[in-house]
Protein backbone atom coordinates (compact mmCIF):
# COMPACT_ATOMS: atom_id res chain seq x y z
CA UNK A 1 0.00 0.00 0.00
CA UNK A 2 1.08 3.74 -0.37
CA UNK A 3 1.58 6.05 2.43
CA UNK A 4 -1.35 7.62 1.93
CA UNK A 5 -2.98 4.28 3.08
CA UNK A 6 -1.02 4.38 6.31
CA UNK A 7 -2.65 4.44 9.31
CA UNK A 8 0.70 5.36 11.15
CA UNK A 9 3.80 6.88 9.79
CA UNK A 10 7.06 7.15 12.16
CA UNK A 11 9.62 9.14 10.85
CA UNK A 12 12.91 9.66 12.31
CA UNK A 13 11.78 9.60 15.72
CA UNK A 14 14.75 9.74 18.81
CA UNK A 15 14.13 10.12 22.49
CA UNK A 16 16.81 11.13 24.93
CA UNK A 17 16.85 11.25 28.55
CA UNK A 18 19.40 12.75 29.00
CA UNK A 19 22.98 10.56 27.94
CA UNK A 20 21.09 7.92 27.28
CA UNK A 21 19.42 7.65 23.22
CA UNK A 22 16.43 5.27 24.38
CA UNK A 23 15.00 5.46 20.84
CA UNK A 24 17.57 6.34 18.17
CA UNK A 25 15.86 7.56 14.39
CA UNK A 26 13.73 4.93 14.36
CA UNK A 27 11.24 5.18 11.11
CA UNK A 28 8.31 2.76 10.41
CA UNK A 29 4.56 2.59 9.16
CA UNK A 30 1.61 0.54 9.17
CA UNK A 31 -1.25 0.39 6.66
CA UNK A 32 -4.75 -0.31 7.17
CA UNK A 33 -5.60 -3.62 7.23
CA UNK A 34 -1.69 -4.44 8.73
CA UNK A 35 -0.92 -6.02 12.14
CA UNK A 36 2.93 -5.20 12.30
CA UNK A 37 4.78 -7.27 15.61
CA UNK A 38 7.34 -4.82 17.33
CA UNK A 39 9.51 -7.12 18.68
CA UNK A 40 12.81 -6.89 20.68
CA UNK A 41 13.79 -7.49 24.09
CA UNK A 42 13.28 -5.41 27.17
CA UNK A 43 14.84 -2.46 27.32
CA UNK A 44 14.96 -1.97 23.32
CA UNK A 45 12.54 1.27 22.82
CA UNK A 46 9.08 -0.53 22.35
CA UNK A 47 7.23 1.41 25.68
CA UNK A 48 8.57 4.24 24.59
CA UNK A 49 8.25 4.29 20.85
CA UNK A 50 4.10 3.37 21.97
CA UNK A 51 3.85 5.93 24.56
CA UNK A 52 5.11 8.29 21.90
CA UNK A 53 2.51 7.25 19.72
CA UNK A 54 -0.18 7.78 22.30
CA UNK A 55 1.10 11.45 22.85
CA UNK A 56 2.27 10.50 26.35
CA UNK A 57 6.01 10.91 25.92
CA UNK A 58 7.25 13.71 23.90
CA UNK A 59 10.11 12.93 21.30
CA UNK A 60 12.82 14.45 21.68
CA UNK A 61 12.79 14.73 17.48
CA UNK A 62 11.08 13.42 14.99
CA UNK A 63 7.55 13.10 13.38
CA UNK A 64 4.52 10.68 14.31
CA UNK A 65 1.30 11.27 12.07
CA UNK A 66 -1.93 8.85 13.13
CA UNK A 67 -4.13 9.11 9.66
CA UNK A 68 -2.24 11.61 8.01
CA UNK A 69 -2.94 14.23 11.48
CA UNK A 70 0.66 15.16 13.13
CA UNK A 71 0.02 13.72 16.87
CA UNK A 72 2.83 16.88 17.97
CA UNK A 73 0.42 19.54 16.36
CA UNK A 74 -3.12 17.79 16.18
CA UNK A 75 -2.39 15.42 19.49
CA UNK A 76 -6.45 15.80 20.15
CA UNK A 77 -7.66 14.72 16.54
CA UNK A 78 -4.76 12.32 16.22
CA UNK A 79 -5.71 10.21 19.70
CA UNK A 80 -9.51 10.64 18.27
CA UNK A 81 -8.29 7.40 15.91
CA UNK A 82 -6.27 5.39 18.31
CA UNK A 83 -6.77 3.36 20.97
CA UNK A 84 -4.69 1.48 23.28
CA UNK A 85 -4.90 -2.52 25.03
CA UNK A 86 -2.37 -3.77 27.56
CA UNK A 87 -1.82 -6.90 29.64
CA UNK A 88 -0.08 -5.24 32.60
CA UNK A 89 -2.38 -2.00 32.24
CA UNK A 90 -5.63 -3.14 33.77
CA UNK A 91 -8.80 -0.68 34.05
CA UNK A 92 -9.62 0.92 37.63
CA UNK A 93 -11.00 -2.40 39.53
CA UNK A 94 -13.61 -0.36 41.30
CA UNK A 95 -15.59 0.51 38.74
CA UNK A 96 -17.81 -2.10 36.71
CA UNK A 97 -17.63 -3.38 33.37
CA UNK A 98 -20.38 -1.05 32.24
CA UNK A 99 -18.79 1.74 33.75
CA UNK A 100 -15.53 1.43 32.50
CA UNK A 101 -16.56 1.16 28.85
CA UNK A 102 -19.18 4.27 29.49
CA UNK A 103 -16.55 6.50 30.65
CA UNK A 104 -13.52 5.83 28.38
CA UNK A 105 -16.59 6.19 25.60
CA UNK A 106 -17.17 9.66 26.80
CA UNK A 107 -13.75 10.40 26.75
CA UNK A 108 -13.56 9.43 22.69
CA UNK A 109 -16.88 11.02 22.28
CA UNK A 110 -18.34 7.97 21.08
CA UNK A 111 -21.62 8.31 20.18
CA UNK A 112 -24.98 5.70 20.59
CA UNK A 113 -22.94 4.59 23.29
CA UNK A 114 -25.44 2.90 25.03
CA UNK A 115 -25.88 0.95 22.01
CA UNK A 116 -22.13 0.67 21.20
CA UNK A 117 -21.35 -0.85 24.99
CA UNK A 118 -24.28 -3.83 24.63
CA UNK A 119 -22.88 -4.38 20.93
CA UNK A 120 -18.79 -4.88 22.45
CA UNK A 121 -20.35 -6.99 25.45
CA UNK A 122 -22.02 -9.53 23.05
CA UNK A 123 -18.89 -9.14 20.66
CA UNK A 124 -16.22 -10.30 23.48
CA UNK A 125 -18.60 -12.31 26.11
CA UNK A 126 -18.78 -9.56 28.61
CA UNK A 127 -22.72 -9.21 28.73
CA UNK A 128 -22.65 -11.63 31.91
CA UNK A 129 -19.84 -9.11 33.56
CA UNK A 130 -21.72 -5.94 32.70
CA UNK A 131 -22.17 -5.35 36.16
CA UNK A 132 -19.26 -6.97 37.64
CA UNK A 133 -16.30 -4.65 39.13
CA UNK A 134 -13.07 -5.07 37.03
CA UNK A 135 -11.43 -5.87 40.23
CA UNK A 136 -12.85 -8.83 40.63
CA UNK A 137 -13.00 -10.74 37.39
CA UNK A 138 -9.97 -13.28 36.26
CA UNK A 139 -7.12 -12.06 34.03
CA UNK A 140 -8.89 -13.67 30.89
CA UNK A 141 -12.07 -11.40 31.70
CA UNK A 142 -9.91 -8.64 32.41
CA UNK A 143 -8.24 -8.76 28.74
CA UNK A 144 -11.14 -8.90 26.91
CA UNK A 145 -12.69 -5.57 28.79
CA UNK A 146 -10.03 -4.13 28.25
CA UNK A 147 -9.79 -4.94 24.48
CA UNK A 148 -13.78 -3.97 23.94
CA UNK A 149 -12.68 -0.67 25.84
CA UNK A 150 -9.99 -0.58 23.03
CA UNK A 151 -12.78 -1.05 20.19
CA UNK A 152 -15.16 1.84 21.44
CA UNK A 153 -14.31 4.23 19.03
CA UNK A 154 -13.71 2.08 16.03
CA UNK A 155 -9.70 3.16 15.85
CA UNK A 156 -7.65 3.54 12.85
CA UNK A 157 -4.73 2.73 14.78
CA UNK A 158 -4.82 -0.37 17.51
CA UNK A 159 -1.69 -0.41 19.68
CA UNK A 160 -1.18 -3.99 21.87
CA UNK A 161 1.52 -4.32 24.38
CA UNK A 162 1.78 -7.86 25.00
CA UNK A 163 -2.40 -7.95 24.79
CA UNK A 164 -2.21 -11.98 25.44
CA UNK A 165 0.06 -11.99 28.42
CA UNK A 166 -0.57 -14.41 30.99
CA UNK A 167 -3.78 -15.81 29.66
CA UNK A 168 -4.58 -19.30 28.89
CA UNK A 169 -4.04 -20.73 25.74
CA UNK A 170 -7.40 -20.71 24.56
CA UNK A 171 -8.17 -17.26 25.77
CA UNK A 172 -5.05 -16.52 24.06
CA UNK A 173 -5.90 -18.05 21.09
CA UNK A 174 -9.74 -16.88 21.30
CA UNK A 175 -8.26 -12.67 21.66
CA UNK A 176 -5.94 -13.18 18.42
CA UNK A 177 -8.64 -14.32 16.12
CA UNK A 178 -11.08 -11.56 17.43
CA UNK A 179 -8.27 -8.91 16.75
CA UNK A 180 -7.57 -10.83 13.46
CA UNK A 181 -11.52 -10.61 12.75
CA UNK A 182 -11.46 -6.69 13.30
CA UNK A 183 -8.76 -5.48 11.20
CA UNK A 184 -10.32 -7.76 8.80
CA UNK A 185 -13.53 -6.45 9.01
CA UNK A 186 -12.82 -2.25 9.65
CA UNK A 187 -9.11 -2.25 8.05
CA UNK A 188 -7.81 -0.48 11.08
CA UNK A 189 -4.00 -0.86 11.67
CA UNK A 190 -2.31 -2.65 14.85
CA UNK A 191 1.13 -2.32 16.43
CA UNK A 192 1.37 -5.43 18.33
CA UNK A 193 4.10 -5.90 20.83
CA UNK A 194 5.19 -9.85 22.51
CA UNK A 195 7.78 -11.72 23.65
CA UNK A 196 5.67 -14.62 21.91
CA UNK A 197 7.00 -15.61 18.89
CA UNK A 198 4.67 -18.30 17.82
CA UNK A 199 1.61 -15.63 18.41
CA UNK A 200 3.89 -13.33 16.23
CA UNK A 201 4.22 -15.53 13.35
CA UNK A 202 0.45 -16.18 13.42
CA UNK A 203 -0.57 -12.89 13.76
CA UNK A 204 1.45 -10.59 12.67
CA UNK A 205 2.17 -9.39 8.37
CA UNK A 206 5.45 -7.88 9.47
CA UNK A 207 7.52 -7.55 12.53
CA UNK A 208 10.61 -5.11 12.90
CA UNK A 209 12.97 -5.70 15.24
CA UNK A 210 14.47 -3.27 17.74
CA UNK A 211 17.59 -3.12 19.57
CA UNK A 212 18.97 -0.91 21.59
CA UNK A 213 16.36 2.02 20.27
CA UNK A 214 17.43 1.25 16.45
CA UNK A 215 15.41 -1.27 14.06
CA UNK A 216 17.45 -3.61 13.09
CA UNK A 217 15.88 -6.40 11.42
CA UNK A 218 12.71 -6.16 8.89
CA UNK A 219 10.51 -8.31 7.12
CA UNK A 220 7.94 -11.31 6.84
CA UNK A 221 8.16 -13.25 10.31
CA UNK A 222 7.34 -16.78 8.32
CA UNK A 223 10.51 -16.21 6.43
CA UNK A 224 12.90 -13.57 8.18
CA UNK A 225 14.87 -16.15 10.45
CA UNK A 226 15.67 -18.53 7.57
CA UNK A 227 17.01 -15.16 5.66
CA UNK A 228 19.48 -14.58 8.54
CA UNK A 229 20.38 -18.05 8.90
CA UNK A 230 17.90 -19.24 11.85
CA UNK A 231 15.57 -21.26 11.95
CA UNK A 232 12.64 -20.00 14.42
CA UNK A 233 11.38 -16.70 15.34
CA UNK A 234 12.44 -17.67 18.48
CA UNK A 235 16.50 -18.46 17.92
CA UNK A 236 15.91 -14.77 15.20
CA UNK A 237 14.88 -13.28 18.95
CA UNK A 238 17.62 -14.40 20.84
CA UNK A 239 20.33 -13.51 18.63
CA UNK A 240 18.72 -10.02 18.36
CA UNK A 241 18.75 -9.82 22.20
CA UNK A 242 22.54 -11.41 22.56
CA UNK A 243 24.37 -10.31 19.50
CA UNK A 244 22.94 -7.08 17.35
CA UNK A 245 25.85 -6.57 15.70
CA UNK A 246 26.37 -9.29 14.08
CA UNK A 247 22.95 -8.72 12.50
CA UNK A 248 22.70 -5.29 11.94
CA UNK A 249 26.21 -4.13 10.53
CA UNK A 250 26.72 -1.63 13.82
CA UNK A 251 23.36 -0.90 14.94
CA UNK A 252 23.23 0.89 18.33
CA UNK A 253 26.92 1.64 18.25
Amino acid sequence: MNDSARALEITGLSKRYGDTLAVDDVSLGVSAGEIVGLLGPNGAGKTTIISMVLGVLSPTSGSIRVDGLDVATHRSRALERTNFAAAYTPLPGNLTVAENLRIFGMLYGVRSLTARIDQLLAEYDLARFRNSRCGVLSSGEQARVSLAKAALNRPRLLLLDEPTASLDPATADDVRSGIRARVAAESCAVLWTSHNMAEVAQVCDRVLFLSRGRVLLEGDPRTLPGDHGHGTLDELFIAVAREPLALGGGAGA
